[in-house]
């Protein structure tokens, strides 16, 4: 008789095999490589269809920032990464607090470069990372597991709901088959894998597309863009200091010179030279524009 977790497994949408990469093996480089490439292709369709789930994890997240909340993942191997790639982006990208959106992987931070399968059948470990980071009811922690089953992000998940804290979940199961109490669960339902049980293919890339939209739309939100350009990056690198001219450069019509100069006036900060130029005001008046528009440059300028 076979043990639990093989008929679990054997159950499990990313455990079963593709029939459009069965003789994969003996295909020619060009041929497996455009077998990977259709079954890609299911992916972003996939992620469409869980729009209306995301754009409610969106309004939980938003809604958390605002109470001065965080968004904290918890994974483990490929989708723990995921959530660790995504958080640390945040900061260049939106100017945030590392705090403000972090990534939980069982293992610790070892298990980012290395991988310690193991590590993610201890349940409690998923609780413990959680408050390790001093969890709170005005956090939104967001579960991810490309098979609904891995016991750190259960544990992380029903310890979060404990402390009152909104929960979120991704993952490629079919949500027929996801019980697990959440407040909102995302799940791009992308097929068997090319490889059979290899979710850092199809179901990390689907994974990867919502967690990008989870924060960029969150972000967006939260002011942290005008018109589709990032507007409150952090000058950390010649990159981003030449990106910040740019951007300034393109929504003023000022030359590089007169950008370079306007951003020393206004510290660096992309934001307050914009409503500076735009609004034809001094830097503590931008300053205090946008603090009154809750940093949106739009409604900055407006007033």
């Amino acid at each position: 008789m076979s043990p639990p977790l093989f008929d679990t497994l054997a159950q499990l949408a990313t455990e079963q095999r593709n029939p459009h990469s069965m003789t994969i093996d003996d295909a020619s480089v060009e041929e497996a490589l455009h077998v990977i490439n259709a079954e890609d292709h299911l992916v972003p369709i996939a992620v469409r269809r869980e729009i209306p789930y995301i754009a409610a994890a969106v309004r939980l997240i938003v809604n958390a920032f605002a109470e001065g909340g965080r968004l904290l993942y918890v994974g483990a191997g490929t989708s723990g990464r995921l959530g660790v790639v995504d958080a640390s982006e945040c900061p260049p990208t939106f100017g945030t607090s590392p705090d403000m959106v972090q990534g939980l992987i069982a293992g610790g931070k070892e298990a980012v470069f290395r991988s310690r399968e193991g590590v993610e059948d201890v349940e409690s470990a998923g609780a413990d990372a959680l408050e390790a980071v001093g969890v709170a009811s005005c956090d939104v922690v967001c579960g991810i597991a490309a098979s609904s089953r891995t016991p750190y992000v259960l544990g992380a998940l029903a310890h979060a709901r404990a402390r009152g804290c909104a929960t979120l979940f991704v993952t490629c199961a079919p949500r027929p088959s996801v019980d697990v109490p959440v407040d909102v669960a995302m799940c791009p339902v992308v097929g068997p894998e090319v490889i059979m049980g290899s979710t850092r293919m199809k179901s990390g890339t689907a994974q990867k597309l919502v967690l990008n939209m989870l924060t960029t739309v969150s972000m967006i939100q939260r002011g942290k863009v005008y018109e589709n350009m990032m507007v409150d990056l952090q000058m950390t690198s010649q990159k981003l200091e030449e990106r910040s001219k740019r951007t300034v450069m393109m929504v003023t019509d000022l030359s590089y010179e007169e950008a370079s100069a306007l951003l020393a006036r206004a510290e660096g900060h992309v934001k307050t030279a914009l409503v500076m130029h735009l609004a034809a005001v001094d830097a503590g008046d931008a300053r205090q524009r946008l603090a009154a528009a809750d940093g949106f440059v739009r409604d900055a300028i407006g007033a």
